[in-house]
């Protein structure tokens, strides 16, 4: 089991930035991926950063350039460094981990892709206003 908890939304305005910030606990070392997804009300969650056990990430075209995604291994924290906010960024964020040991864990799914998350924190909510 891993326990996810995250922390820095807020409300800024267009052009602004956050930093998001996630801590892990439990069983954090039977993780490969970790991620950072958002959603709207009415639309589907999606992925928008996502980073691999060796450090490797990958991000959402729709953040590509304004957001890096970074781990502290130490401090088994997860960041989301958010820069240059549009009003469309503006989503409840959450954070994810998977588990390549759980049931139904699949090979070929990036870490961007929502597939193998099976661990999820309660989301912060970001607002960018115009």
């Amino acid at each position: 089991q891993v326990n996810l908890a995250e922390s820095g939304g807020g409300s800024v305005q267009a052009g602004g930035s956050l930093r998001l910030s996630c801590g892990a606990s439990g069983n954090t070392g039977d993780t490969y991926c970790m991620g950072w997804f958002r959603q709207v009300p009415g639309k589907e969650r999606e992925g928008i950063a996502a980073i691999d056990y060796d450090g490797d990430a990958t991000y959402a075209d729709t953040v590509k350039g304004r957001f890096t995604i970074s781990k502290d291994n130490i401090n088994n924290t997860l960041y989301l460094e958010m820069n240059n906010l549009k009003p469309e960024d503006t989503a409840m964020y959450y954070c994810a981990a998977d588990n390549p040991r759980a049931p139904g864990w699949e090979f070929g799914f990036q870490c961007i892709d929502l597939k193998n998350y099976i661990y999820w924190g309660q989301g912060t909510q970001v607002t960018v206003s115009s």
